[in-house]
Order: C-alpha cells, then structure tokens, then sequence
C-alpha cells in the first residue's frame, strides 16, 4: 500500500508542468472538477507491477486524464485499501484488512498534511460517486462486460449497500486521518 502510494505521488509530481491542455483524454473515470495534473484515476492491484512487493510500475492508463492528485489519490483508496462493505470486499477476494489503517498508510505514504486528509474524505464521496455513474453509463450502453460484471454483482444494489456502510463508518476513517 505504502509503495503504491508512493509511486502515484512520483507520478503526480513528474507530471506536474506537463501542460495537457488541448490533448484528448478518456474522462470516464477523471475528475469532474478537472485539473491540470495528468492523473491515472484507476490505480488499482491489476494496475501496478510489483517487484518483490513494491509497487515500481503503473499500468493500463486508459482513463489517465487532467485532474487533482488528491482525487486520484482518493481512487487509489477506493480501489486498493478498499472502500467498500464486507460483503463485497469478501466476494471480490479481499482479505480482511484494518481499512482505517490501510487508509492511514495511504495518506502518510503520500505525504498528507492534515488539510489533505481532510479533502481526501471530502473528494473520496466525489470518487465514489464517478466511479457509480461510470459503471451505469457502461451498462446503460450494453457494454457486455460491465452488463455480466452488474449482473454478477447485484446490480445498483451492490453500489447502495457501498454507500450504506461509506456513510456509516465514515466517521471512524476521520477519527483514522487526525
């Protein structure tokens, strides 16, 4: 986690300067708020190549796109530390895990002050959110991966019961982040 963390702040901080204006970017997943750091907003395990357990490479930059670092860092976590209730986490093969220090790990890793703690919670409703009407665009669309993967996973059902246990431990990862 930390080493992923990390490698997303290098990223992030060789990016910064680069000018992506007037370039085509994938805004499926990207920041609805925009930005001018290219970020890679689908950091995922599938996502990072390890090498005796660090994270030393990102890949597949199809939704890479012009954002805030800290949106694409509250990806990150969505994705990796997971948020996400037990139900689901069990079912896509997570272990459990101490989320609230996974979540922890993420942040100093990154280098976090306290303000950016505070806008990671904030701007991860914003993640969650995005990555919610991605999926539903997809399968609104009749992309047949995504129409199986809702199917498979209990539609809409699967997002609200997400949500439900976001909003009711939400305040336990800002005891978490102080």
């Amino acid at each position: 986690m930390a080493s992923t963390a990390e490698l997303l702040r290098s990223l992030h901080d060789a990016a910064n300067g680069f000018d992506p204006r007037d370039l085509a970017w994938n805004d499926g997943l990207a920041d609805p708020a925009g930005g001018a750091v290219v970020c890679h907003n689908d950091v995922c395990p599938e996502n990072v190549v390890f090498r005796d357990g660090v994270a030393v490479a990102l890949l597949d930059f199809e939704f890479a796109a012009p954002g805030r670092p800290i949106y694409d860092l509250a990806c990150l976590a969505r994705l990796c530390v997971p948020i996400d209730n037990d139900f689901d986490q069990a079912r896509l093969g997570w272990q459990p895990a101490d989320r609230l220090e996974r979540l922890r790990l993420v942040a100093d890793a990154y280098g976090l002050d306290r303000d950016g703690r505070k806008d990671l919670l904030a701007i991860m409703e914003v993640a969650l959110t995005r990555a919610e009407e991605f999926i539903w665009r997809r399968v609104e669309s009749g992309d047949p991966n995504f129409v199986e993967m809702w199917n498979r996973t209990d539609g809409a059902e699967r997002y609200h019961r997400r949500r439900r246990w976001w909003n009711d431990n939400h305040h336990l990862f800002v005891a978490a982040l102080r």
